[in-house]
Order: C-alpha cells, then sequence, then structure tokens
C-alpha cells in the first residue's frame, strides 16, 4: 500500500501507485481534473505526492505519446491561421504545465529529433527554459552560466525608453536614454516582446585592447568624439511635490513666496526663481539650495493661548529646495488637488547626463564595467580602413569569465553593420560562427574578427593584431552624478553627536576598524587624531569617585552629584559615544569609574 498526500497532508493509501498516477494524469488531460493539479509517484519512500497549492512555479511542455509528440503539423496550421489558441491545446491535453515534483516522473527531450519511445515530454523551445530578460542575451549557450545571470540583470538596470508617454508622468528617479537603437545581434524575444518599442541600448564600435592602463580592473576607455556625437547621453528626472495640508483648529498650509517675518525665512536670493503664486516657472535652471515651490505652515506646537492671536509672525517655512548635490532643469509643472481636495504641486527637474568618468556601462554578458578615460578622438587607435572605436574593452576580462558570447555578437555585429541585416543570436538556434567567418572573409576582412590597427597619438601600427566588431552597449543607471559626495562640516546626529549618514542627509564618510589599519599602515597615524575626533566633547570628569561631574555654566561652578563641592574636578577631552556607553552602564546599575593619571 502506498500513502497518497494532497498538499503535504495525508488522505489516504492506494494498491497501484503507478497505475493510480496514470490514470490521474489521463483525466487531467481529457480536462476532467484541474490543469492546475500535479502529482509523483516516489518509488523509495512508496508516496503518491499530490500538488495544488497556488503559487508554485509551473512550466510548459507538449505531451510525447510512443516516441511521438502530440503537437502535430495540422495543430501549427491552425495556430499560424488563428483557428484555436494556445488554451484549446492545453484542453486538449496536446500541452500540459509540469511543476518540480512531477517533473521528476518525467523524461523531457531537448528537440524532436532527440525523441525516443521512453521520453515522455518535448521542450517547446530550448529558449523557453530562460527568463525574459536571459533570452534577450544573445549566442546565450556559449556562455557560463552565472555571467547569463548577471546579463540578464545588468539589462534590467539599462537606460532606455521606459515608457512612450513620460513626459506627461511624475516618476520617481527615471532616466531616458536620448537615442535608443535596436541590436544587430537580435534573439527571438526581440520581436515576440516588441523591442523596438522600448529598446535600451547603442550600437557601437568595440576594440579589445589595453590602453595606458586606464582599462584595466573591467573599465572601460570611452572615444571623446563619440561621446560629443551624443553616444549614451540621456536625461534624468525627479519630481518634487507639495501640497497645502490642513492641520486641526482650521490651520493650512499656504503655497506662496514666504514673508520675510516668517519663522525660519532664507535669503531673498533663494525665492529668486519663485512667480507671484510661490512656484517656480518652467525651464529655470536650478542649483543646491535654490527653493522650487514657496511654503509656509502653521507653527509646530500651540498653547492655548497662542490659538486666539495667530498672526503671520508665527507662521514658519517649509518650502521644497533642490536637494544637496543636485542641478538640473524645471521640466514641468502640474498644479492639481490631492484626495482631499487640497490644491498639490508637482515640479519635475530635468538634468542632462553627459557620460563622465565612473559611469557604469554593460555588454548583453554581464561585462560590466565604469569609464576609466574619455580619450579625445585624435588620440584614439585607428584601424585601416580609418574606423575608430567609440569603446576600448579590456581583453583581460574575456578568459576568467568565459563569456564566449562576448566574442561572438562583436564577430556577428561586424556582419550585420557590413551587410546592412539583424543577425538571428537566439540560444540554442543561432546563426552558426562558420557562417559568419565566411561572410566577413567573402567582405575582404579577416575571417577571425581582428584587424591592424594604428596608434593614434603616434602613427605607428601595433604590432599585435586587435579584435574589433560592432556591439550592443548598455548604459546603467548607476551614475557619478547621483552618487558623487563629500562633506567638511555638516548636520550631526541628536543622540550620538557624530555625523548623519548618506548622501541625502549630507552625511560624512566613515572611517572604520579597517580604514583605520590602512592609515596606521601607511605611517600616517597620527591623522587618526584628527579623523576621530568628529564627536569629541571635553566633559568634567571627578577625580574622587571617577564619575561624570557636572558644570554649572551660570555660576560658573562644578560639583559632584556623588561627592558634592569639596573635591578635585578635571575637564577630560573624550568621544561623546564614550560618554553615552558610561551612561548606558548606569543604566544597568553598573559604576564606571575612571581612573585619571596625572596631568604632572
Amino acid at each position: 500500500m502506498s500513502e497518497v498526500y494532497l498538499n503535504g497532508k495525508f488522505v489516504g493509501e492506494v494498491d497501484e501507485p503507478r497505475l493510480f498516477v496514470e490514470r490521474i494524469r489521463e483525466e487531467r488531460r481529457r480536462g476532467a481534473i484541474s490543469h492546475n493539479l500535479n502529482i509523483a509517484y516516489h518509488p523509495a519512500p512508496d508516496t503518491v505526492e499530490v500538488e495544488s497549492n497556488r503559487g508554485r512555479a509551473l512550466r510548459p511542455l507538449i505531451v510525447v505519446k510512443n516516441g511521438q509528440p502530440l503537437l502535430t503539423e495540422r495543430h501549427v496550421r491552425q495556430l499560424e491561421r488563428d483557428e484555436i489558441s494556445w488554451a484549446d491545446l492545453v484542453e486538449q491535453g496536446v500541452i500540459e504545465y509540469l511543476d518540480t515534483n512531477e517533473e521528476e516522473n518525467s523524461f523531457v527531450a531537448f528537440s524532436d529529433s532527440e525523441l525516443t519511445p521512453e521520453h515522455t515530454h518535448l521542450e517547446i523551445a530550448p529558449l523557453v527554459m530562460l527568463g525574459l530578460a536571459s533570452a534577450l542575451v544573445p549566442y546565450a549557450n556559449y556562455n557560463q552560466s552565472t555571467r547569463l545571470n548577471a546579463g540578464s540583470k545588468n539589462q534590467k538596470q539599462a537606460l532606455g525608453l521606459y515608457v512612450s508617454n513620460y513626459s506627461l508622468r511624475m516618476d520617481m528617479d527615471v532616466n531616458v536614454l536620448h537615442e535608443p537603437q535596436m541590436p544587430i545581434v537580435q534573439t527571438l524575444l526581440h520581436s515576440i516582446s516588441d523591442y523596438n518599442k522600448h529598446p535600451s541600448g547603442q550600437n557601437v564600435i568595440v576594440a579589445i585592447m589595453s590602453y595606458k592602463g586606464y582599462n584595466m580592473e573591467d573599465a572601460i576607455i570611452l572615444n571623446r568624439g563619440a561621446v560629443e556625437r551624443g553616444l549614451a547621453r540621456s536625461s534624468y528626472f525627479r519630481p518634487s511635490i507639495a501640497e497645502e495640508l490642513r492641520y486641526p483648529g482650521g490651520l493650512v498650509d499656504e503655497i506662496c513666496i514666504p514673508d520675510k517675518d516668517v519663522k525660519g525665512y532664507k535669503s531673498e536670493r533663494d525665492y529668486r526663481l519663485l512667480e507671484d503664486d510661490g512656484i517656480i516657472s518652467p525651464e529655470a535652471q536650478i542649483h543646491e539650495g535654490d527653493v522650487i515651490i514657496g511654503k509656509t505652515s502653521p507653527p509646530r506646537f500651540l498653547s492655548s493661548l497662542d490659538e486666539y492671536s495667530l498672526d503671520s509672525s508665527t507662521r514658519r517655512e517649509s518650502s521644497v529646495t533642490v536637494k544637496h548635490g543636485e542641478r538640473g532643469v524645471i521640466d514641468f509643472v502640474l498644479l492639481t488637488e490631492n484626495d482631499e481636495g487640497n490644491k498639490l504641486v508637482q515640479v519635475r527637474v530635468r538634468d542632462e547626463r553627459i557620460p563622465e568618468i565612473g559611469d557604469k556601462f554593460t555588454s548583453r554578458h554581464g561585462q560590466k564595467g565604469v569609464i576609466g578615460l574619455i580619450v579625445p578622438e585624435g588620440d584614439m587607435p585607428f584601424s585601416e580602413s580609418g574606423i575608430i572605436p567609440d569603446i576600448l574593452f579590456s581583453p583581460h576580462g574575456i578568459p576568467s569569465r568565459m563569456t564566449i558570447s562576448h566574442l561572438i555578437e562583436m564577430v556577428a555585429g561586424k556582419v550585420g553593420a557590413l551587410h546592412g541585416r539583424y543577425i538571428d543570436g537566439t540560444a540554442f538556434d543561432v546563426e552558426p560562427e562558420e557562417k559568419l567567418r565566411k561572410e566577413l572573409l567573402a567582405m575582404g576582412f579577416r575571417e577571425n574578427g581582428v584587424e591592424t590597427m594604428y596608434n593614434g597619438e603616434t602613427g605607428e601600427e601595433y604590432r599585435a593584431k586587435i579584435f574589433i566588431g560592432n556591439m550592443y552597449y548598455l548604459k546603467l543607471k548607476h551614475m557619478v552624478a547621483n552618487k558623487l559626495h563629500s562633506r567638511a562640516r555638516g548636520p550631526i546626529q541628536l543622540l550620538t553627536r557624530q555625523p548623519t549618514e548618506g548622501r541625502a542627509k549630507e552625511g560624512g564618510l566613515r572611517l572604520g576598524e579597517m580604514e583605520k589599519d590602512t592609515f596606521i599602515a601607511h605611517g600616517a597615524s597620527l591623522l587618526l587624531k584628527e579623523r576621530f575626533d568628529s564627536d569629541k566633547t571635553i566633559l568634567p570628569v571627578c577625580e574622587g569617585c571617577g564619575t561624570i561631574a557636572i558644570h554649572d555654566e551660570f555660576k560658573n561652578r562644578s560639583y559632584c552629584p556623588l561627592c558634592g563641592d569639596n573635591v578635585e574636578i578635571s575637564f577630560i577631552e573624550m568621544s561623546y559615544a564614550f560618554k553615552l556607553i558610561l551612561d548606558e552602564l548606569k543604566s544597568l546599575c553598573i559604576y564606571p569609574k575612571l581612573m585619571l593619571k596625572s596631568k604632572y
């Protein structure tokens, strides 16, 4: 007797488990049982597991009987003429969905040429095993699996045309590439997914070579001429929002140019860009600290007396300003109402982003890198036919990553550009490399993709042949302009009195334990005296009991809460974080005694 489990719960026993499983499958294919149900027999524990839970990953396969797929040429013709649909094939039992459990009981053929009487299912197309983004990678089956995974992730971060109505939307932190292109080397999924409506990259000429060491460690080198002609140029959009909130007691915010007697009034220069209604005008150039939307609010805390004597002097300034480290142009101003009927103002800022050193780029094969140098066009290497590459890619990125598809795409892109046609690079069903090599040879180029290149600065011929071709490159959203950050002095945290954290809060850069070790290793240990006093404080310490004493500034006297007045009190320099831990120890009823060494 074999035990039967439904969604992990024991429901009964069967005598003939294999027959039972086969019968359930037949009923499912006939449509008598839900297509969402999966059944599998496991011989070792002698159990039958039936699964019908939601949220399982299922994948479609063509059913095979006696070595023949149930999907026939007739079905294919009917599909082409729209006489039947995918759902009809599932209803007829031609295609069924398997989960990981039932897959253990199946024998899946990769292609119909491999079919034998033992096979139970056939792949619809080998490409189906890949996800949407992975299937966009050309020649994906020539790649190492981890790189294919990285390539698919990178494509999700690429800039392109994310929606066609972006000019009417108020999306947070979005980028639009100015001139996105369709790749020369495509896959089947590019046409299925209508990729031409939302492309996110550009076809560039890439040469694989080193250049003065500026493309070490995955960095890439860009041709300034290409950048000036608009390569990888994009716009960054970010909205700012202000609304007139209502408070208890009939008090409201007001969007206007604040009066000078408002608490927290900035300088007149900060409000210079506002129009009469307190909102900035479109196409105004803005920089850090400028006010975009002027606003005043009622005071935060009202006493019972203040409620009856509200005048303008009690209101406070609460305008929306340009954040630390940001700049741009006002792109769009929207005036509307929120759900409660209060006035709502949205202002979108636009900033043109020209590629600069530190911006991140990638190919579709997980070969990501940042710009290490932008070289003047006259200094770039050039080929015999006068072609100057847009990007120089480091040769050291290939051997350890094993992204052979990166190299094949360059050859395929070269053939496509010279022939003026798209190349099919669909995984497991590609245009063969040998065919591409022959075409390249027929057009007067070396079949292996290398060319003689010349030094742009001296005109000398390079002794090595350089691998050069066309490739689809993506600009990623990680740009230096969004991450560049430094500070001298600025805001501190209330509790620890140490600098705030993060770029948005004008935070400091933390020097930790390991950074400390590097300074000591460099022989610059005295620098730590300066680096580690961000929360330096001077506190009175009682020399009798060793606790923190009290200093009364008004009466100019110091005393110890334990020993009283008649005791020596010294002012000691310490970190405020150390003072905090002493207080925390006291709260645990531990007596932290400071033993002061002699000052003499």
